[in-house]
């Protein structure tokens, strides 16, 4: 059935709100009803004119002072776990935030959270918010229910906020499941923003369309205002009903496209393993993205990045812009055709045949 089945055209701008409250009604929760897990949305939607799950513009200008209710102020500390999704840490330099880091640590191919370091940093550095990136990108970790308890009742402990950026969620490899942190309990619901978007599930990156999902109607009021202070009275409108299209139309498309990405990733591995023993996958647990480790062959970042720009033709992500665990990574892109995977793979393996 094609994605845009049975949708109808707004009669004028001012029905965008009627849209939204649409889209959130008979698009996003039965979509998560059928494909995900348990989640808290529909204790979410008892107000309908103004609904907690706020589909809205996928980007907001940077660098600018928060308006007055805002959960952080300039020199306020926001602790993120690098190595971690870049624009994490851009946008808090950028907004005169202080990053604090906690960092995963790397313990036989696998990242685990130092839940020690994460609460003294919060301590230490009064933390405001924290940044959690669920499932992890780039390191692939799909948090426990337990990891999460344990992170979200050190937040309450100290009355830190968390913005849960849950985009890949639907990005679960066999033997995973995603947890949604607000649906822990109403306590960590209370105290968590939640993040996601059909824009990586359904490649609609391009017309900027995000859900924020706010349970506790202070922080709900507070992201309107800050929302109306950046200038967007709108979210896209064609962003909005691509959406709903996506949600109500796309789940069997997306079973086939979790088959091909986890073919893709088997391919990748043996590929690896053969071609180019050196460098070590992290195995993913979910999104679509692998974390290669390159630091068997002593290069520097600088000579890393040239080898693979200009010997392989290729455009990875260096793996220093996601913190400085990421030294000597780079990450991969999975979730495309075989043939251009394959492709790549080779350019990446004649670029690297005699080191």
């Amino acid at each position: 059935m094609s994605f845009a089945a049975g949708l109808r055209k707004p009669s004028h701008a001012t029905q965008t709100e009627s849209i939204t409250t649409s889209l959130v009604l008979m698009g996003i929760s039965p979509f998560f009803r059928h494909f995900g897990p348990q989640r808290t949305v529909e204790d979410w939607l008892a107000d309908p004119p103004t609904p907690p799950a706020l589909p809205t513009p996928a980007a907001a200008p940077r660098g600018r002072a928060p308006p007055p209710g805002s959960p952080t102020a300039p020199g306020d500390a926001v602790l993120l776990q690098q190595p971690v999704y870049y624009p994490f840490s851009e946008v808090i330099r950028q907004n005169r935030r202080l990053l604090v880091n906690s960092p995963l640590v790397l313990q036989d191919g696998h990242y685990e959270i130092d839940f020690a370091d994460f609460e003294d940093k919060i301590i230490k550095n009064e933390v405001k918010l924290f940044l959690l990136c669920s499932p992890h990108n780039p390191a692939g970790r799909v948090w426990t229910r337990e990891e999460l308890l344990r992170i979200a009742s050190i937040c309450l402990k100290h009355s830190v906020l968390i913005v849960s950026d849950e985009i890949h969620e639907e990005f679960m490899r066999p033997g995973f499941q995603h947890t949604p942190l607000a649906s822990l309990s109403p306590e960590i619901a209370a105290q968590t923003i939640t993040c996601t978007s059909p824009s990586k599930t359904f490649n609609l990156a391009g017309l900027q369309i995000s859900n924020i999902f706010i349970e506790n109607a202070e922080l709900r009021k507070r992201f309107r205002a800050e929302i109306s202070a950046a200038g967007y009275s709108q979210p896209n409108a064609l962003g909005l009903f691509a959406a709903q299209a996506a949600y109500e139309h796309g789940a069997d498309w997306l079973k086939e496209l979790l088959a091909y990405i986890e073919s893709n990733y088997q391919k990748t591995k043996a590929f690896l393993a053969e071609r180019m023993p050196k460098v070590t996958l992290i195995e993913p647990e979910g999104t679509y993205l692998l974390w290669l480790d390159f630091s068997a062959y002593g290069l520097s970042d600088e000579d890393l990045d040239d080898i693979i720009i200009n010997d392989a033709n290729l455009w990875l992500d260096s793996g220093h812009i996601f913190g400085k665990a990421g030294r000597g990574f780079q990450r991969l892109n999975i979730a495309c055709p075989w043939s251009t995977l394959e492709d790549g793979l080779e350019h990446l393996a004649k670029a690297f045949e005699n080191r």
